[in-house]
């Protein structure tokens, strides 16, 4: 059969099933569970109205927590297994993992990742807020700056690996070194200060993403309590740091969660730029060492990623309901 009458035909089966869901659960909870013809119609017809949203969400919740489940529990249950998967070894590659030294390195790499470049990015993105807001051609400006978020990481990687390049007629770096008598140097192959290059990168891209969502936030800042520190003599540092961060402070946590989580799972830039070498490797390149050749593994270390991320995930989600509220 062609695939597109296969695709055909799972789309009418599955619209098929949703209506016949939708429609058996209801006539089940119209006729059975609460029926109309009893002493309590009222209150029955009054607890059919608070389960039916219920039912309409069934679907989509259990999938989704099929999705997200299983593979949570399979990637666990199969990082208590050797290579092969064929023999058990309990908390084995945890203890092999967490007494090497490559993993030691990327999880120090992991650590300064994200101190620096959620710090960095978010800085920046409030300080060209504040900056273009003040401008007239402030909207160009934020959409030059915007630009490289509609880059992939990859292509990002491949741009700056020019910026970074050992050739003064190509590497801007190298290029100012030439030009006052200095020899060139590989940048990222400096040991510990090659991180920094590379996560200028991510915060290159990002800096767009929090200019953007803390512009809006700076444009909600009410205009009485800017005009009241102007009346009360408050210069503009004032103003701005005394004023408007703290009322802003939400959306500047929501902001810097988020790009955290984004830093956490990164892998594209670094195995762009130097493939994890020079000690440059961080746990998701850690764990691609380890992807086709040790399956036991490479979930182990997939697996204390999913745990670092999950508490700054959670409370992400808590901080944007608050904001919301």
């Amino acid at each position: 059969m062609p695939p597109l009458f296969q695709g055909l035909i799972t789309i009418v089966i599955a619209v098929a099933g949703c209506a016949g869901y939708f429609y058996a659960s209801n006539w089940v909870l119209d006729r059975l569970v609460f029926p109309p013809r009893t002493d309590d119609q009222g209150r029955n017809i009054s607890r059919a109205t608070m389960v039916r949203p219920w039912l309409f969400i069934f679907p989509a919740a259990f999938f989704l927590s099929l999705y997200l489940i299983y593979p949570v529990v399979g990637s666990f249950w199969r990082s208590l297994f050797n290579r092969s998967g064929e023999q058990f070894v309990g908390l084995g590659n945890y203890a092999q993992m967490f007494a090497e030294e490559g993993f030691r390195v990327a999880f120090f790499n992991n650590i300064l990742w994200v101190i620096f470049v959620p710090a960095a990015a978010t800085f920046m993105g409030l300080l060209v807020a504040q900056l273009t807001d003040r401008l007239k051609w402030g909207n160009i400006a934020k959409s030059l700056i915007f630009m490289p978020m509609a880059i992939s990481f990859v292509g990002a990687s491949l741009i700056w690996k020019f910026v970074y390049a050992n050739d003064p007629d190509i590497g801007i770096i190298n290029a100012v070194r030439d030009f006052f008598g200095m020899q060139p140097i590989d940048v990222l192959q400096i040991a510990f200060w090659n991180n920094f290059f590379i996560m200028f990168i991510m915060v290159w891209m990002q800096t767009g993403f929090a200019m953007v969502i803390l512009s809006a936030a700076l444009r909600g800042i009410p205009e009485e309590t800017i005009e009241a520190a102007i009346i009360d003599g408050a210069n503009p540092f004032q103003i701005f740091f005394k004023i408007k961060v703290p009322q802003i402070t939400p959306t500047i946590l929501v902001v810097w969660t988020t790009i955290t989580i984004l830093v956490l799972k990164v892998f594209d830039i670094v195995y762009a730029m130097t493939g994890g070498n020079f000690d440059t490797e961080i746990l998701p390149s850690y764990m691609m060492d380890y992807m086709f050749r040790d399956d036991g593994r490479a979930t182990a270390v997939a697996f204390v990623i999913m745990v670092i991320v999950t508490p700054v995930m959670v409370w992400n989600i808590v901080q944007a309901r608050r904001e919301m509220r």
